[in-house]
């Protein structure tokens, strides 16, 4: 039930101001260099800032948050490589490799390889021509040298890279619990938990006793109570944090859901 879609495979970013990922939900293996600025990954239990010079490179069918934060009068650049199930097929069968099923895999790593650094520094001068759709066959070379260099610097990433299967079916509500911050669709969740739509939405209302978008509301304002009324966050920094994707809808939902702004909640707290 992977809903992949296609990804171009080479992707040079550049932003004036902070950006961030809609949808946190990473469908793709990828592999990328901060080129300018910083970039945060947040899987939920990790958080990492990559620095101008580091590399990144996150796996496929997890929930991932990402930040991207320019440097003071410049931009954010990044450029990325994307390694969809078809190459890596490929280059599983050309070179032999099988996978050996390990548990708590990292969601994302921060390669320590100058073969690699070199490599993605390499991509910059084919930026216009990795970016039409008659470089193919050059994109199918660069993403297999690259493949070739993650695992000399570390062979064992083979059992992320070359691991094909469906997400198994895991408890619903302690990934739901550790999860529900997440800014994820649905069928998402589902997917994750190994699951179908339909029957995700009968576990969930089995698990919790209401159905999943109306949980995942309440969860969040919840949260997002406990936090302001604790922390000195900005109400800007909670609602993304939990997965809200405006601060007007957050801000609604939260006086709807209580009764009161969640900038009430604050200004009690600088009263006590």
């Amino acid at each position: 039930m992977n809903d992949q879609k296609a990804v171009w495979p080479v992707n040079y970013s550049c932003h004036f101001s902070e950006f961030r990922e809609g949808e946190q939900f990473t469908q793709i293996h990828s592999l990328g260099l901060v080129l300018s600025g910083e970039m945060e990954l947040d899987d939920g239990s990790t958080k990492t800032v990559f620095k101008e010079g580091e590399l990144y490179s996150a796996r496929k069918n997890r929930l991932l948050k990402f930040a991207k934060y320019p440097p003071k009068n410049g931009e954010i650049k990044t450029v990325t490589l994307y390694f969809d199930d078809a190459v890596l097929q490929d280059f599983s069968r050309e070179y032999g490799y099988s996978v050996e099923k390990k548990e708590n895999i990292s969601t994302f790593i921060k390669p320590d390889s100058q073969p690699l650094l070199t490599f993605m520094r390499s991509l910059l001068p084919y930026e216009e021509l990795l970016s039409t759709s008659t470089s193919a066959e050059l994109i199918r070379l660069k993403q297999k040298e690259a493949l070739i260099l993650m695992l000399a610097y570390d062979p064992d990433l083979k059992d992320v890279l070359f691991d094909f299967s469906e997400p198994y079916k895991i408890d619903i509500k302690s990934f739901m619990d550790k999860n529900f911050h997440f800014n994820a669709k649905i069928e998402r969740f589902a997917y994750l938990t190994g699951r179908s739509l339909s029957t995700f939405k009968r576990d969930f209302q089995k698990s919790f006793g209401i159905p999943p978008r109306q949980w995942l509301q309440l969860r969040r304002l919840k949260e997002a109570h406990i936090l302001l009324s604790q922390q000195d966050k900005p109400v800007s920094d909670i609602y993304l944090e939990l997965g809200f994707e405006n601060l007007s809808h957050f801000s609604f939902a939260f006086k709807k859901q209580f009764g009161y702004s969640p900038s009430t909640v604050q200004a009690q707290k600088l009263k006590k």
